[in-house]
C-alpha cells in the first residue's frame, strides 16, 4: 500500500506541477494526451525459465507533457501494461504433430515518469523510472494437434507475487504532426516478481519493449 501511495503521489505531484506550469507559461503550455501500442515482453531467465520466449501484449493510457526548459520536459503517464512471457514446445508422437503454448500474463497499472530531451520540435529522447502495481495474474495454455485446438486459462494467486514493480525506461519518439507521433521504449525491471524467493535461486524480472502511437490534445 505504501508503494501504491508513493506512485500515485509522484503522479499527483507531477500533475500539480503541470497545472502551475500551465498558468505561468504561455509559450510552452502543458499538453495532455493518450497513447497505446504493442508490448514485446519477457521474464529474465531463471533456472525454470530457460526456454521462455517473448510474449506479445499491449499498453494503453494517458499522459501529461510538462515543459521545464526550452529543450526539456517531464512526462508522467498512467498506463495499463500487459507483461509476461511465453513458452512454446513442438513434438511428434506416433506420427501426430503437437504444439503446446503456455503464457504467463501479468497485468500492471504502470506509472512511468519520463525526463525528455527535445532534440528538435519533432524528435525527443527520454529516460526515467517506472512504478508498476500488479492487478492481474494468470497462465494461459493452448494445445493443438492436426486440426484440433484447446485453450484454458488458470488464475494465479497474486499473494505469491510482489505487487510492486520498479523499472528504468529509455526511449525515443517522433511527432509527425503537432498532435500525432510514434514512440518506442525499453523498460528493464529491477524488482523480483516473486514475493518469497527461495534462497540461492535467480530473481525473475519483467522486461518489455514498447512501440506505439501518442496523440496530444491541443
Amino acid at each position: 500500500m505504501k508503494k501504491l501511495i508513493l506512485g500515485l503521489a509522484v503522479t499527483a505531484s507531477s500533475l500539480a506541477f503541470a497545472q502551475q506550469t500551465t498558468s505561468t507559461s504561455s509559450s510552452n503550455p502543458v499538453t495532455f494526451g493518450v497513447k497505446g501500442g504493442m508490448n514485446v515482453s519477457s521474464l529474465s531467465k531463471g533456472a525454470d525459465l530457460s526456454d521462455s520466449k517473448s510474449k506479445i501484449g499491449f499498453n494503453a493510457g494517458v499522459f501529461a507533457n510538462i515543459p521545464v526548459a526550452s529543450s526539456f520536459s517531464i512526462q508522467p503517464e498512467v498506463l495499463y501494461n500487459d507483461l509476461g512471457s511465453k513458452v512454446t514446445r513442438e513434438y511428434t508422437v506416433l506420427g501426430n504433430n503437437y504444439k503446446d503454448e503456455s503464457s504467463t500474463n501479468l497485468g500492471y497499472i504502470a506509472v512511468p515518469v519520463m525526463f525528455q530531451y527535445n532534440a528538435t520540435p519533432e524528435f525527443f529522447l527520454e529516460a526515467g523510472p517506472e512504478f508498476g502495481f500488479l492487478v492481474s495474474a494468470n497462465d494461459k495454455f493452448k494445445s493443438s494437434t492436426n486440426n484440433n485446438t484447446s485453450t484454458r486459462t488458470r488464475s494465479l494467486d497474486k499473494d505469491n507475487f510482489n505487487t510492486f514493480n520498479f523499472g528504468i525506461g529509455i526511449g525515443a519518439g517522433y511527432y509527425f504532426t503537432p498532435n500525432l507521433g510514434i514512440t518506442a521504449r525499453y523498460t528493464a525491471g529491477l524488482t523480483d516478481i516473486a514475493k518469497n524467493r527461495p534462497s540461492n535461486s535467480d530473481a525473475i524480472r519483467n522486461n518489455v519493449f514498447q512501440v506505439g502511437l501518442a496523440y496530444k490534445f491541443k
